[in-house]
């Protein structure tokens, strides 16, 4: 999270894009923001939520958030919801009518795309809903854009009475810049008015609204052409002329600084008779867009001559490295070899990512591991790692919620093939109340029988630790009311027998609730109960050290997971039987280690202690 942004914005401070966005959002006048954590665009409700004067919340998923939105809009007051691209696909329901009904006080949506996939399952481009929901579509390139952009939408939305998009990408979010901040604006809310024909979206009022959204469209477009965020920078190598928008911008000014560039700010509608001007004076005319070919499409379309992803990749970012020979392709020239001395690769250690030391989800994923004939349907967030080593015990994961539809449908549909293996479904906290609560209802309505591991770490841990309805604390870390899992779960349709609440730490009793569980034909849930460790009410106890005489290198440490051990050597032992085996011997980084006696449990020779003797330990083996 950055430094606080200030009550009073100085004329000019150094913000990523989405500090500046947040910032932008306070200087409009806004009085509702909402949103649900998603990377890259966590940060902007993180900082909206410092300004005292400015309702804040994390809701439940993202369709909420902008339902929010949109009632505070409904009564006068201008509102903002932030998601990451996923999450607009969970609001769509709610976008797709509000483009109908319009709003009244401005309502900007800020959705950031994940450009690359560095912390998303898909990479998708949220241009698409500007045209699917026809709203107007603004794309910064920096972070004073950003700041520029997202007070502009507000005043577009409410001219246009319609929701704004502000369309980020994670290089726009994280990267800082200078911004110049404008005067804060007061902006009071007039007051709900009645209006059935408009706000009760039933099939007769929601028809005649459908002519209003597309004459609102065609005035859009006018603006569209006139706006200042639409701009022609000149240049005077006229061999290729390019349109572009975003980070993509930047990039192409850094790799052609003399050729002519058509900027799409307000990207849509989009300004066709201003682009077909522009092209008519260059030779070529070139579309650089992240990540789908829209903007060619619509060209082409307009009966403009065009080319873009016949030479340019469809999928990541467009660095100059990669427009330099597409380009070249393009002019006929040689393809352009960076000049690079010669090194020799170095072998390196793979680092591929995994849990915090002492992570609660350790215990599950070693329990998981140790057991046979499971199908285990997994969701979206730190727990995914658990598809990895050295557990290798997820087999699926779809989309928030996910796991429990999966699970049911592994469960209806199985054959002889899975007639004797348990389906199991692993689901967090937040993803649980974000989408999961559904499944889990259509799992005990439908008779399913499917055993799923609600792992309660008291955090949105993925995204940096947020608070949830299951924390016990609001935005602000006040005291809030906390959902009990276990009653949750039983109005859900559980039994009461059939759920269990136990400490992912006691590898012995999850061992054993779990494997009784899987064997009863019905609906059951174990709910983990231990906090993150990177948030403030984890509470660290006494690390271990592991006595290397005794260590056999049996490795069974290793197998919880926890990145505190550290193998030291290994070794090939060949038994009397002639049978090799490899043994691994190991260090726990005392340091990094919590004392959460994970390791300790699976440790026959007892080979782990507390680091400091005075304070001894009494063993607690896990024989599974």
């Amino acid at each position: 999270m950055g430094a606080a942004l200030p009550e009073t914005a100085p004329s000019r401070l150094f913000l990523s894009g989405n500090e500046a966005v947040a910032l932008a959002v306070r200087d409009a006048g806004c009085r509702v923001a909402a949103a649900y954590p998603g990377t890259p665009a966590t940060e902007i409700l993180e900082e909206l939520s410092r300004f005292p004067d400015l309702y804040t919340e994390w809701s439940v998923n993202e369709k909420v958030s902008l339902e929010v939105a949109l009632g505070a809009s409904m009564v006068g007051a201008r509102a903002f919801c932030a998601m990451k691209h996923v999450g607009l696909n969970v609001a769509a329901d709610a976008l797709m009518t509000m483009t109908v009904t319009g709003t009244e006080g401005g309502l900007v949506i800020a959705v950031a795309d994940d450009v690359g996939m560095s912390s998303s399952q898909n990479e998708q481009d949220s241009r698409f809903w500007a045209r699917f929901a026809h709203l107007p579509l603004f794309e910064p390139a920096d972070a004073q854009e950003s700041y520029d952009m997202a007070r502009e939408a507000f005043a577009v939305s409410e001219r246009f009475r319609c929701p704004a998009i502000v369309r980020l990408t994670t290089r726009i979010c994280h990267v800082k810049g200078r911004v110049v901040a404008g005067e804060r604006e007061a902006h009071e809310p007039a007051g709900f008015v009645k209006d059935p024909q408009r706000w009760v979206m039933v099939p007769g009022h929601a028809k005649p609204r459908v002519a209003l959204m597309y004459e609102r469209e065609e005035a859009l477009r006018a603006a569209s052409a006139q706006s200042p965020f639409n701009l022609l920078v000149e240049g005077s190598d006229r061999r290729i002329g390019f349109v572009t928008s975003g980070p993509a911008y930047m990039h192409v000014r850094e790799t052609f600084p003399d050729a002519p560039v058509f900027k799409l700010g307000q990207s849509y509608p989009l300004p066709l008779e201003r682009l077909r001007e522009f092209a008519a004076g260059v030779d070529q005319l070139l579309v650089v867009e992240e990540t789908e070919p829209l903007v060619e499409s619509e060209l082409r379309a307009g009966g403009i001559a065009c080319t873009g992803k016949d030479v340019l990749p469809r999928v990541g970012e467009l660095s100059p490295d990669r427009l330099r020979p597409a380009v070249a392709r393009l002019r006929g020239e040689e393809i352009p070899v960076t000049a690079q001395p010669r090194l020799v690769p170095q072998q390196v250690f793979p680092r591929p990512p995994t849990m915090c030391v002492a992570c609660p989800h350790l215990g599950i994923y070693y329990t998981l591991a140790q057991l046979r004939n499971l199908t285990i349907s997994g969701d979206i967030g730190c727990y995914t790692l658990g598809a990895g080593h050295p557990w290798n015990a997820l087999d699926t994961c779809i989309s928030m919620g996910a796991s429990m539809g999966v699970a049911l449908g592994m469960d209806k549909g199985r054959g002889q093939a899975d007639a004797k293996k348990a389906v199991i479904a692993v689901i967090g906290d937040s993803t649980f109340m974000h989408m999961g609560m559904q499944g889990l209802l259509d799992i005990t309505w439908n008779r399913g029988n499917v055993t799923v591991l609600l792992l309660d770490n008291r955090a949105v841990g993925m995204t940096g630790g947020q608070d949830n309805p299951g924390t016990g604390r609001d935005i602000h870390g006040e005291s809030a009311q906390r959902v009990d899992f276990a009653k949750l779960c039983e109005a859900l349709g559980v039994k009461k027998e059939r759920i269990h609440t136990l400490d992912p730490y006691e590898l012995p009793t999850l061992f054993k609730t779990l494997r009784e569980e899987i064997k009863i034909p019905e609906p059951s849930v174990i709910i983990t109960d231990r906090p993150c460790v990177l948030i403030d009410h984890y509470k660290p106890t006494q690390p271990y050290k592991v006595i290397a005489d005794k260590c056999t290198g049996c490795a069974n440490c290793i197998d919880v997971g926890c990145p505190a051990i550290h193998v030291t050597r290994r070794e090939t032992q060949v038994k009397p039987s002639g049978k090799e085996v490899e043994l691994a011997f190991v260090r726990i980084e005392t340091s990094a280690c919590t004392g959460c006696g994970l390791c300790v449990q699976p440790c026959a020779p007892e080979a782990i202690v507390h680091a400091l003797p005075e304070h001894p330990v009494k063993f607690l083996h896990a024989k599974v």
